[in-house]
């Protein structure tokens, strides 16, 4: 830190000279990384070399390539070794681009993203000529990485422009959402498209209901749909290949990669519908309806396990957001869901168990039936053999969750008495943070209202829930932020005040749960 400011000094003194430098000159894309790993390091403290920095970073970031449409002859006469790039466009024409300086404005936008992710509001001052820069850049079909930076800095820049308000947030979102949705369409990179599609599902999270208007939800609906029918289409043309008598081991190589990129884009529509669900709640069904029987295709039984994960994860934030409404698409999705519990595929008993839980905590009266049936399945699924084993314990913590949120919420659904014992010996879950959190809500409500089950005779369980909470702090899977975790710490505080049960349930512990037992009441 006592150094920073003055390397900064001669970082700036040679930055000085830097109107006088080549647009090709080495040295600008070294400083414009150097800047950006300083901002890292010094955080807020950066903020006060912006006024210096930006000059050159946007004038770097704004490069435009110089190009040229030649025919055959004349490009003959300019060698590639002048730093063209030449595309055959037949008819004896070829279109040439110089790539001078088209990586350092690759870089100088990812730099760009790196301030705005690093700043926030301290770089809001500058958020109205970034979004202006990179808005068009989108389509900057030149060069993959300076797309890449243009989607990724979309959302980062609508976090710095918060502080100024709803409106000026709005406007800057309104320049922003036409070319991201028309991006989705057209993108030809698979890789770029999926940072395209994340960027956008964070945007939309962020703005929230209201910032897509009927035309928006129209080409977006346009859009997913060829998407998803794109993805049906390849898979058959994969099979056809895999027929074909050239098929070879580098073949299928080929397909399984192409298969990656098709299903990693599956999640990104996943993402996308995720956002529009948790934003708009039951609203958009009529919408999604124009998806329903995609989605319902993705869930076969006959489908790749990646499909079937995925279509129920989009059935899961369904239900999640939109019950009770939702129930009147459980014909689709239920029977599905109830045979994917007990699924070879980790993931796909993953993305069922969560579905469980969603219903109960969320679906409604109409849910109960399934909750019911559900519950000896998910219990079988947490008994078996290699449940714990690396693959399968995310799977199995999910179902571990489930089973909690059916006690909860649902509990005329279960034999809660005979399930508490073993669920409480299934704790704590150390790999699935999110779920983690509702088990040790679920745990605090049972504590807290004295149950007899969960205490045991005389609290002789005691020392087993400091063990679970001590663990819980240990994995990080209950952080001081978390309301659970005040409550928690209360448990705790009862306990210490009753001197003998309190020696008795620390003796239990090693040193590290001890510490973290202390480092609960410490934080909480």
């Amino acid at each position: 830190m006592p150094d920073a400011s003055a390397v900064m000094q001669l970082l700036l003194k040679t930055q000085t000279d830097f109107n006088d430098l080549e647009d090709d000159d080495p040295q600008i894309s070294y400083m414009i990384s150097a800047w950006a790993r300083m901002c890292k390091i010094l955080g807020k403290e950066f903020q006060q070399y912006l006024p210096v920095v930006m000059g050159p970073l946007m004038k770097t970031a704004s490069i435009k390539p110089e190009v040229a449409l030649l025919d055959t002859q004349d490009m003959e006469n300019m060698s590639e070794d002048d730093g063209w790039e030449f595309v055959n466009l037949g008819d004896q024409q070829s279109f040439g681009i110089k790539t001078a300086g088209l990586e350092e404005k690759a870089t100088a936008c990812q730099m760009l993203v790196c301030y705005a992710k690093e700043l926030k509001e301290g770089f809001v001052e500058y958020t109205e000529q970034v979004v202006k820069l990179m808005v068009p850049l989108l389509k900057f079909y030149f060069h993959d990485g300076v797309r890449v930076a243009a989607a990724e800095s979309m959302p980062l820049l609508l976090e710095c422009a918060r502080v100024r308000g709803p409106d000026y947030l709005t406007q800057m979102w309104h320049f922003m959402c036409d070319a991201l949705i028309k991006a989705i369409g057209t993108e030809p990179d698979s890789d770029v498209l999926s940072e395209i599609m994340h960027s956008f599902a964070k945007c939309i999270e962020l703005m929230g209901e209201g910032c897509l208007n009927n035309e928006h939800f129209e080409e977006l609906g346009g859009i997913l749909k060829g998407k998803l029918e794109e993805h049906f289409k390849n898979q058959e043309l994969r099979q056809a290949k895999r027929q074909d008598e050239d098929y070879d081991e580098g073949m299928e190589e080929t397909l399984q990669d192409e298969d990656e990129n098709d299903v990693y884009i599956l999640t990104k529509v996943s993402d996308i519908l995720h956002s529009v669900f948790s934003s708009y709640k039951e609203q958009v069904l009529p919408w999604f309806e124009q998806l329903l029987q995609l989605i319902v295709q993705l869930v076969c039984p006959s489908r790749p396990w990646a499909d079937r994960q995925w279509g129920l994860c989009i059935f899961d934030d369904v239900v999640e957001h939109c019950s009770p409404s939702s129930f009147k698409y459980a014909d689709y999705f239920l029977r599905p869901m109830a045979q994917s519990l007990c699924d070879t595929s980790p993931e796909v008993r993953q993305a069922a168990a969560y579905g469980v839980g969603v219903m109960a905590q969320y679906g409604g009266e109409n849910y109960r039936p399934f909750c019911t049936e559900a519950l000896p399945l998910l219990v079988g699924v947490i008994q078996s053999p290699d449940s714990k084993v690396k693959e399968n314990v995310n799977a199995t913590e999910n179902c571990i969750s489930a089973v909690g949120k059916v006690m909860r919420f649902r509990p005329e659904c279960a034999n809660v008495n005979e399930i508490l014992p073993h669920w409480l010996s299934w704790l704590p879950l150390n790999e699935d943070k999110e779920e983690a959190v509702h088990t040790f809500d679920f745990l605090c409500d049972l504590i807290e209202s004295n149950n007899p089950i969960v205490l045991g005779p005389d609290n002789a369980n005691l020392p087993k829930i400091f063990q679970i909470i001590a663990e819980g702090v240990t994995n990080e899977s209950v952080k001081s932020e978390d309301a659970c975790s005040k409550r928690l710490a209360n448990v705790i505080r009862q306990v210490q005040g009753s001197g003998g049960l309190w020696t008795q349930c620390v003796a239990m512990l090693n040193e590290t749960q001890q510490k973290a037992i202390q480092d609960l009441l410490n934080t909480a």
